[in-house]
């Protein structure tokens, strides 16, 4: 069985939609023995922020309608988060990035290094604030997990990555994904939203039985 996730690395229901399918792939797999493949593609929330990011809150007050609305839309994340072990911290968060760059780190590393990888930048940003549409953060994550961080600098200095994410981008726009996290189980089924872990488990059980 394979799942491909799209996904940004901003996105805080994209985190828990992940801890959601980890949840759900390590009780199918202890449960059937059978495991999954999860393959990530690059989705952006938001292309128009610029590279250098904005402000955070100014960013999110906008989009919500006010630092009234938007206090409690954060502490309802918070909530849902710590509900499936997952902490955010947004009295940390000061940026809005452009995830691009991380998103081409992502398509540099093999595919089994990648939900380590999004995951710690995911981390970086929701729990210690740190400014994740920075080459240099990035690249200290990157040595952080053990990660050959000069060659991903050499390689993205050369371009590399950036026709992967285009083609990903692409992608979610043919699909016609508008929104984040999405999940597509073996090209039959499709997840839109953090749905709970049962959920992820009712569709891999209708899979296996229709084959």
């Amino acid at each position: 069985m394979k799942i491909d996730v799209y996904s940004d690395m901003v996105c805080p229901w994209c985190r828990i939609g992940k801890k959601n399918m980890n949840d759900a792939i390590d009780a199918w797999q202890e449960q059937t023995g059978q495991g999954v493949e999860v393959s990530y593609h690059a989705y952006q929330l938001d292309p128009s922020v610029p590279a250098e990011g904005l402000p955070f809150d100014s960013v999110m007050e906008k989009k919500m309608g006010g630092a009234d609305r938007l206090g409690p839309m954060l502490q309802r994340v918070t909530e849902a988060g710590a509900n499936v072990g997952v902490t955010f911290r947004f009295d940390k968060v000061e940026r809005m990035p452009n995830t691009v760059l991380a998103h081409r780190i992502t398509a540099l590393l093999p595919q089994e290094d990648e939900p380590t990888w999004i995951e710690a930048v995911m981390k970086a940003y929701f729990e210690d604030g740190r400014d994740i549409a920075k080459l240099d953060v990035l690249l200290a994550v990157a040595s952080e997990l053990g990660l050959d961080a000069e060659e991903a600098r050499r390689l993205l200095d050369n371009g590399e990555g950036q026709a992967d994410v285009e083609q990903d981008m692409a992608a979610a726009q043919a699909i016609g994904i508008s929104g984040v996290p999405f999940f597509i189980i073996d090209n039959k089924y499709a997840l839109s939203g953090a749905y709970p872990s049962a959920q992820f488990l009712e569709a891999f059980k209708k899979i296996s039985e229709a084959v």
